[in-house]
């Protein structure tokens, strides 16, 4: 077996960090190992919202451990996301930082919806294939994911803000339980489905299923217990929630089924469940082994054999948005031409950036359908805010920048976060949108371009500059913007006897 046969999902929860390794066989992952830590990262929150430096020691521990088990992976074969916890930690940033050089590969923070997504995805992978609805329930330590799908399609996702973890710190401290902690915890609870559960009712489903740790940790102890055969049921789940009030604590010693690590989250965890039993009318809940890490798996699999579910969600965009296709094809052209000049010898299928240039300039022109003034702030709103299945926080926020700087003052983005290699981007998705402003399908001129240190250089026919006087002007006046960010850029212009020297050499 060679190592470009697995892929890896590393998934950095509120309450546990996971490493699952998985063989690819025929469009399938077979897997191979998994690695659990305990980190309740959740519970290192402070009150001001910042992973105090404790718990951010044991969490670069955990990395320390997993980078070792992924050494000699190729980084298209890793995918590290980050969920509630670093949605909300103020200083996740510099957390981050430190936890990918530890790592050794990128860490995405991804949205609860998209968290929701990839659950289902999982979850569906590890089911027997059926055409009945599904309602799938993920408590995970800081959030819950809601998704109702048909086969391995989800068509209805949500992420609410409550969690097994933040619930038992709330509403339980230090371990004890009692019958108005629990019904404080459950009201809460209730209180947080109430904005999404006429959706849900009127989408309706078939079976219910529960994923992730605190599902599986109630099915095992409703089991041990003989409250429930399989699975779990609003009986057993009733029973649970007695045994854990007349002991006044989650004790491992005194319920079967429970494991230590589980027990300090159980309580949080019950009163979810139960309140999700009762706003939403079920009777009984199967217990997939299916979770996020193993739809990460999946979608890594599809970007690996070109089903990205980013182009999926790229292309409905353009749609909804009535983006003009053979204009964005234009853009996406010569932006890509103008970035492969820049970066020679670059292996273009696994570029990240270059992937990131080609869904900007396929979506630079989502913010037209909002107002043709200022359309490129209304794209990057857009591109900002919008649930975009499959794409990151992180990349969504890039792109964004991007589109915002593809046209306008570059001043705007001097403080907008704009990475290194950004500029390379911005330069090929701005001199594109400046060539190609016409809209037509005329012939595209000569063009040459390359960068250094300090800025870029254009070159391009001196006949097609005197022929075309408005693109000659905003290319002299884009000169100024690249001024105003420290950077230069020269346009030069080549006698036609030059131009055919160089195409002759092309």
């Amino acid at each position: 077996m060679t190592r470009q046969e697995t892929l890896a999902a590393v998934d950095l929860g509120s309450n546990s960090f996971h490493l699952e390794i998985g063989r690819v066989v025929e469009h399938q992952i077979y897997p191979l190992d998994a690695v659990r830590e305990v980190v309740r990262l959740g519970g290192g929150l402070t009150s001001e919202k910042r992973i105090d430096r404790a718990t951010q020691a044991q969490a670069l521990e955990a990395l320390a451990k997993f980078a070792e088990r992924l050494r000699g992976f190729a980084r298209q074969r890793v995918r590290a996301v980050g969920t509630n916890a670093l949605r909300v930690a103020k200083n996740a940033s510099q957390f981050l930082r430190e936890a990918r050089a530890v790592l050794g590969f990128p860490i995405e923070v991804i949205s609860g919806r998209e968290e929701a997504r990839l659950v289902y995805v999982g979850v569906a992978h590890a089911l027997p294939v059926s055409a009945q609805r599904r309602l799938v329930v993920d408590i995970g330590g800081g959030s819950t994911e809601f998704i109702i799908g048909t086969g391995l399609e989800p068509q209805l996702t949500e992420s609410l803000y409550m969690g097994c973890l933040s619930y038992s710190l709330k509403y339980f401290a230090e371990g004890k339980i009692d019958k108005p902690r629990m019904k404080a915890a459950e009201l809460a609870a209730r209180q947080e489905l109430a904005g999404i559960l006429h959706a849900y009712r009127v989408a309706g489903w078939d079976e219910a299923v529960g994923s992730s740790g605190s599902a599986r940790s109630m099915d095992n102890i409703l089991r041990e217990n003989g409250f429930a055969a399989e699975g779990l049921t609003r009986e057993g789940l009733d029973r649970l929630r007695s045994l854990l009030i007349k002991h006044e604590r989650a004790d491992p010693d005194k319920i079967a089924g429970l494991r230590p690590n589980r027990a300090p989250v159980l309580p949080g965890g019950v009163a979810i469940m139960k309140a999700v039993f009762d706003e939403l009318g079920i009777e009984a809940m199967k217990v997939s082994e299916g979770a996020l890490r193993h739809g990460v798996l999946y979608d890594l699999l599809g970007r690996v054999e070109h089903r990205d579910m980013r182009e999926v969600t790229v292309a409905q965009f353009m749609r909804r948005y009535h983006v003009d296709p053979p204009q964005a094809e234009r853009m996406k052209s010569l932006a890509l031409t103008i970035y492969d000049a820049l970066t020679p010898g670059a292996d273009r299928d696994e570029d990240a950036d270059r992937q990131l240039l080609e869904w900007s300039a396929r979506l630079a022109e989502v913010g037209l359908s909002i107002e043709h003034a200022q359309y490129h702030k209304h794209s990057a709103y857009v591109l900002s805010n919008a649930d975009m299945p499959g794409f990151s926080r992180m990349e969504q926020a890039r792109l964004a920048r991007i589109v915002l700087a593809h046209r306008g003052k570059l001043r705007k983005m001097q403080d907008a976060g704009l990475e290194g290699a950004d500029w390379k981007l911005v330069f090929a998705l701005r001199v594109a949108a400046l060539i190609l402003r016409s809209r037509t399908e005329a012939k595209l001129p000569f063009l040459r371009v390359a960068a250094d240190a300090g800025g870029f250089a254009i070159d391009l026919p001196q006949s097609w500059l005197d022929d075309n006087a408005l693109s000659a002007a905003a290319l002299e006046s884009e000169t100024d913007h690249w001024k105003s960010v420290g950077m230069k850029l020269t346009v030069s212009g080549l006698s036609d006897k030059k131009v055919s020297v160089l195409q002759q050499v092309r």
